[in-house]
């Protein structure tokens, strides 16, 4: 199975094909069981790129994902959940071909959410962006909602199609994601002491990053570059920043840039123009305009204060 190139499944018939199961009912959308799948995988490297949405929901073994060039293991005692959308890669390190996974996996085709609401709104449920280690560590009753909206749309998608079918699955699928969005706030809030030591990281890194050296080398910090160091989607640190300091990570990194501009401003004899070029900007304009936009005035009328 050992392979450096990645699978490209097109179709949801496809990946019904690779993992030995009967043809989906529906073209564009199907609900599959893992321990249903036939197709038992070797020993080594899976790497998958799908052209669909796929939400699976896992417990009962032991697999190493990869995105990128980043590991990352579960225990899956308890369901843990994941968003992918079409086009993300996603490797997957098999060390036991015997072991058998419980839980299911939903796939969505974009056509079949073509000119309908979630055609839209998908696109506001930032966790189909997350990365494997930001998946969704769910509660027993969190576990029991989703499931039973999973066997409402497949017992949907399994009746005769009618004008309502699309309908009444969309609606399904929209109160998936809003509850999968709910869940998501709660583990921001929850998982205390992994997410304290996210902060705790973010401080020293904006700290070693905001020193002169690095400025004057660098320039200033990208939300993406901050994300890298702290091994977890952009999308994740913000959604993770705002719930818990009410700051995305773009504000973050304003902050310090304003503290390290009114160090200078109050200490030195610097000019604004000198202050902009040692904090990385290319523009004295651009800095003048982020400080009055963050303290209401000037950086001139700032040092006027201290003389």
């Amino acid at each position: 199975m050992q392979n450096t190139l990645p699978n490209k499944i097109k179709t949801i018939s496809e990946f019904h094909q690779l993992r030995g199961l009967p043809q989906p009912k529906h073209p564009l959308i199907s609900v599959v069981r893992f321990e249903e799948f036939q197709a038992l995988r070797e020993k080594g490297t899976e790497i998958l790129l799908f052209d669909f949405y796929a939400i699976s929901l896992k417990r009962g073994m032991n697999h190493h994902y990869k995105y990128g060039q980043r590991n990352y293991e579960y225990d899956f005692n308890n369901g843990i959940m994941f968003y992918m959308a079409p086009n993300q890669l996603l490797s997957v390190e098999v060390d036991d071909p015997a072991s058998r996974p419980n839980g299911w996996m939903l796939m969505i085709h974009p056509d079949f959410i073509w000119n309908t609401s979630l055609a839209t709104n998908i696109k506001k449920y930032d966790f189909f962006d997350y990365s494997a280690n930001e998946a969704l560590f769910l509660s027993e009753d969190e576990e029991a909602t989703l499931n039973q909206l999973i066997v409402n749309i497949q017992k949907e998608y399994n009746n005769p199609i009618d004008t309502f079918s699309q309908a009444i699955i969309i609606s399904q699928l929209e109160t998936l994601f809003n509850y999968s969005e709910r869940f998501y706030q709660r583990q921001f809030i929850t998982r205390q002491k992994v997410n304290h030591e996210i902060l705790v990281r973010l401080e020293d890194i904006l700290n070693e990053q905001i020193k002169d050296e690095y400025l004057l080398s660098q320039g200033i910090p990208s939300v993406q570059d901050i994300s890298e160091k702290l091994n977890v989607s952009t999308g994740y640190l913000r959604n993770l920043l705002k719930q818990l300091t009410g700051l995305s990570t773009q504000q973050h990194i304003h902050e310090k840039l304003i503290s390290k501009a009114k160090e200078k401003l109050s200490t030195t004899n610097l000019t604004v123009s000198e202050i902009a070029y040692h904090l990385g900007f290319e523009q004295p304009q651009s800095f003048s305009r982020l400080f009055k936009n963050k303290t209401n005035q000037s950086p001139l009328e700032f040092r006027e204060k201290f003389n």
